[in-house]
């Protein structure tokens, strides 16, 4: 059997356990998305990452779904991402959709995170007076030194972290299974600020979906089961005939 072919059925496997299964994942799905649009982000997903099809179908889907229930989307705008891990599926949240879930909270009024380089002036105290100052160099920045994430609550709060960079650098050589690999090589400092704004996030007034974000984002650096929801019953024969073909669910 030719690889061609094996990718196809495998493709062909996930479509008929989606439509199979029509009703119960629009159970789990928020009000806004539909199981024809989930499908073809998932779709979407297999095209950009095509070794997403050596995982399980099943935890694919209870991926994607997991990413619809805490209003992320995959894809390009880096809200989310599906990571083929073994034979199960992660989903990691990156660092724009961590900002997303807690921007969605109303007990916050501005919540962000920035990069400090070694011209740049930058202070911060924490103790009965916390603050940070930092204002950028206009002339060349230097080297990166600090990562920092600063939130201000409604009632006038403000909340922030600090980190050096060779303390994000420690942080992930222990923790992370691709620390030489992905986005910790090409997009360190997406990677930075998005660890440092988690570590800000787990004390911060937040709502389910941040909270459920920040706990799978933690467990996937651990390399733990993330237990993704899974609503699914197994396809029944002939459960994908009349219904979209591949291209168009491809579309």
């Amino acid at each position: 059997m030719s690889e061609i072919q094996t990718l196809k059925q495998k493709v062909v496997t996930v479509r008929d356990m989606l439509l199979a299964n029509r009703e119960q994942i629009q159970a789990a799905l928020p009000k806004h998305l539909t199981v024809d649009r989930m499908i073809r982000v998932a779709f979407t997903c297999i095209n950009t990452t095509p070794k997403l099809l050596d995982c399980t179908p099943r935890s694919l889907i209870a991926a994607v779904i997991q990413a619809a229930q805490l209003g992320l989307e995959p894809g390009i705008l880096g809200h989310v991402y599906l990571i083929p891990f073994k034979d199960q599926v992660q989903i990691i949240p990156g660092y724009r959709g961590l900002l997303k879930l807690a921007r969605n909270s109303r007990e916050l009024s501005t919540i962000f995170a920035q990069t400090v380089y070694e011209q740049d002036k930058f202070h911060y105290q924490f103790g009965t007076d916390p603050k940070i100052e930092h204002v950028p160099s206009d002339v060349d920045r230097g080297e990166t030194t600090f990562y920092y994430a600063v939130c201000r609550l409604k009632d006038g709060g403000i909340q922030f972290e600090v980190m050096r960079k060779d303390e994000v650098s420690k942080h992930r050589d222990r923790y992370s299974r691709a620390a030489k690999q992905g986005p910790w090589v090409t997009e360190f400092d997406e990677m930075a600020k998005k660890t440092v704004l988690r570590k800000l996030c787990k004390v911060l007034p937040a709502s389910i979906e941040l909270q459920t974000a920040v706990v799978l984002d933690e467990r996937a650096e651990v390399q733990l089961p993330q237990e993704l929801p899974d609503v699914l019953g197994e396809p029944e024969p002939g459960a994908g005939e009349g219904k979209p073909t591949l291209d168009d669910l491809a579309k």
